[in-house]
């Protein structure tokens, strides 16, 4: 049965998600461990997270969550970091101080190494010699595994052939899935190359941002002026959607946020939703006990492919 992770891209992010040390950084470690002692088993993030003076805040509060904590707890995640392919990241060894800068403020602590996005849209002479480079480190012992970010079923051939040629496992892929973005699930698509090539599927923003918890009628959650103008435009267009969600979870006397998650769940892929608190780290926890029936995922894919607003899609999304 497919797990559930999370993510870390709220920790130091200003702009999004209106981070502040003060009110966030003492619930984190609490949040973190939470969601380790209650199941959770992959904990994301990466050099890119954490906005203007935070920048690499993600890793490094999670270092040092993580350092502080017993042996025991840390041995029940896989910690996992994306590098980005940055234009000034070139060649072979072009993530390689990127990778000792994750790895010191992870403090160690960092099993599976990803790349952010494929380059092949605007670089395509980039992507091939970073690859190479993680596979390196993979086979170095350095890291332990190795996946990737944004790939869509094309370019996740490709990049899996290309370390299938020298013995290096592809891991995972991680790309945004929701029922406000359900293009990986389609028929042919990334769900069935994942399948058919033994590569675990990671869901970003399951909860799209947080539009997928919000009951029908309800008033959204104060938040910053970018996630006001999400919620304006799909809370209008996502009302069918979010009430079938509604009345399951009423039915079943669970969230919202755990019908969105196991939606993912019952589609083969781990959901990775944002914690930051210790109540939304509860609440994930808890959807581990259940799955969603053949039935309530077949209305709820229904009306996730009948609906036309959806998430913006990721430009560094490939094909």
């Amino acid at each position: 049965m497919t797990g559930i992770g999370f993510g870390t891209w709220s920790w130091g992010n200003q702009l999004l998600w209106g981070y502040d040390p003060d009110r966030d950084d003492p619930e984190l470690a609490q949040t973190l461990e939470v969601a380790a002692q209650g199941g959770l088993s992959l904990v994301d993030t990466a050099d890119s997270y954490g906005t203007g003076r935070f920048n690499g805040r993600s890793e490094a509060l999670l270092g040092a969550i993580l350092r502080a904590r017993d042996p025991t707890l840390r041995s029940r995640l896989t910690v996992a970091t994306k590098l980005a392919p940055f234009p000034w990241r070139l060649g072979r060894r072009g993530f390689d101080r990127a990778f000792d800068a994750s790895q010191e403020r992870l403090a160690g602590q960092l099993q599976r190494v990803q790349l952010h996005w494929s380059t092949a849209r605007y670089a395509p002479w980039q992507e091939g010699p970073l690859l190479d480079g993680l596979a390196d480190l993979v086979e170095r012992g350095r890291v332990a595994e190795l996946g990737v970010s944004n790939l869509g079923p094309k370019r996740l051939r490709a990049l899996h052939a290309r370390l299938a040629a020298r013995g290096v496992p592809l891991r995972s892929v991680q790309v945004q899935l929701s029922l406000l973005a359900p293009d990986a699930i389609q028929s042919a698509g990334l769900k069935s190359v994942c399948a058919e090539l033994g590569i675990d599927l990671l869901a970003y923003s399951p909860l799209a941002l947080g539009v997928l918890a919000v009951a029908p009628g309800a008033t959204p959650p104060a938040c910053t002026q970018l996630r006001s103008r999400l919620f304006r435009r799909l809370l209008p267009a996502s009302d069918g959607l979010r009430q079938c969600m509604a009345s399951i979870a009423q039915e079943r006397q669970v969230s919202q946020a755990q019908v969105a998650l196991n939606w993912c769940r019952s589609h083969g892929a781990m959901p990775l939703p944002g914690l930051r608190r210790v109540h939304q780290a509860r609440d994930a926890v808890a959807a581990l006990a259940w799955m969603l029936s053949d039935g309530e995922r077949q209305d709820l894919d229904g009306l996730a492919l009948d609906c036309r607003t959806r998430m913006p899609a990721n430009p560094f999304m490939s094909a």
